[in-house]
């Protein structure tokens, strides 16, 4: 017998009572019971978006939110700055590209973040750009980018800000309000503790006079009517009635944790995690700006095939985690240490993965990362 962990940024672990919901007969998303629900995910939504403004709900992944930010909010031919700084900083360019818009891109070596002054001149050569689209938490690369910062430059030349925040919201602080998010997305099966299916987008009065003067088509994930149906406590398609009864109990969970609790649990798991890479010899590829959400850990040299490293955690330690992606698979890992996660699944894994890299050759003394991780721990209780 071979019990399993899951370790990836997406999807993450279900909790058991949410999963139970699922177990129960469906309801009719056209009566009062679900609406009676759904009033209560948006008021929830809202609590973990830290805005005022209405928090729409899309069944689809975060990809779909993604691309309904592009239709709604642009017509063809404007153009966007996006910010690569990865494979989902990419897609950003993918799709401005798949709907006739002129991305100018900003392309970061891997594991690096944008600095604020690289954007600004970016800035003071395109100010006819109309937008910013960047992610808040880099998932392919573990770095987290200055939000804050790149919604001040935004603000101040008067774009929007777009923000992929899918493995970053309810990771780390990302007030929408306060920081002057203009868009803000995310997605069932990060920190939500969810399975795939929903996506969540909230946009601000300035973004919603944008999409009133875009042009670009869009019919199944038109913004505009999925405001004044979820207004109603309805959706303008079906919607993923399940995942949003689970939703509304994630929901309950985080705001009986409190996000201050939930930032800093993430906070301590990420350290831990990063902590115990360093304690075995490894090297971040995120050094300066590593995300809470997840951590790329570069393939000792010494092993030559580093998809080895996921396979051998997943086929013999029943641990799953992630591998590179594109130009960096098999050349990093990745693990997750958010959502439905605590400490004990952080010294799992780090277990599991002591053991591979032991196999597979690489120096260090049995145990090391494990210490490092309690040591976290044990330091952080005592502050």
């Amino acid at each position: 017998m071979m019990k399993t962990y899951l370790l990836t940024p997406g999807p993450t672990p279900i909790p058991e009572n949410i999963s139970a919901l699922f177990a129960k007969p469906i309801i009719h998303h056209r009566t009062p019971a679900f609406q009676s629900i759904f009033e209560d995910v948006r008021q929830g939504l809202k609590y973990l978006f830290q805005t005022k403004n209405e928090v729409l709900i899309l069944t689809t992944t975060g990809t779909g939110a993604m691309e309904a930010a592009a239709t709604n909010l642009f017509s063809k031919g404007q153009k966007v700055i996006t910010i690569n700084g990865g494979k989902f900083g990419e897609r950003w360019t993918k799709l401005a590209k798949t709907f006739g818009l002129n991305p100018v891109e900003i392309l970061l070596p891997p594991g690096n973040a944008v600095e604020p002054d690289q954007l600004e001149e970016c800035v003071r050569q395109h100010p006819d750009a109309k937008a910013i689209l960047f992610q808040a938490s880099e998932t392919s690369t573990g770095v987290v980018m200055p939000t804050q910062e790149i919604c001040r430059i935004a603000s101040q030349a008067g774009m929007l800000s777009i923000c992929d925040a899918i493995t970053a919201c309810g990771v780390f602080d990302l007030p929408m309000d306060d920081w002057g998010i203009d868009v803000l997305i995310t997605g069932s099966q990060k920190a939500l503790m969810l399975p795939p299916g929903l996506a969540m987008i909230a946009l601000n009065e300035k973004a919603w006079k944008a999409h009133a003067q875009a042009e670009l088509p869009r019919f199944y994930f038109d913004l505009s009517k999925e405001r004044k149906a979820q207004a109603k406590n309805q959706t303008a398609w079906t919607p993923a009635i399940s995942i949003i009864q689970g939703l509304q109990e994630s929901l309950r969970m985080l705001r009986n944790e409190g996000l201050h609790n939930v930032f800093k649990r993430h906070d301590l798991l990420a350290r831990a995690t990063r902590n115990a890479a360093k304690a075995l010899d490894l090297e971040l590829l995120a050094r300066k700006a590593p995300s809470n959400a997840v951590t790329a850990v570069v393939v000792p040299s010494n092993i030559k095939d580093g998809k080895q490293i996921p396979k051998i955690m997943r086929d013999q330690y029943g641990v799953t985690i992630a591998g590179g992606q594109d130009e960096l698979e098999g050349k990093i890992i990745r693990l997750s240490h958010f959502g439905y996660c605590d400490r004990f699944d952080v010294i799992t894994g780090i277990s599991a993965l002591e053991l591979v890299l032991h196999e597979l050759g690489h120096s260090f003394e049995l145990g090391q990362g494990v210490a490092a991780v309690l040591r976290t721990y044990a330091e952080a209780s005592q502050r």
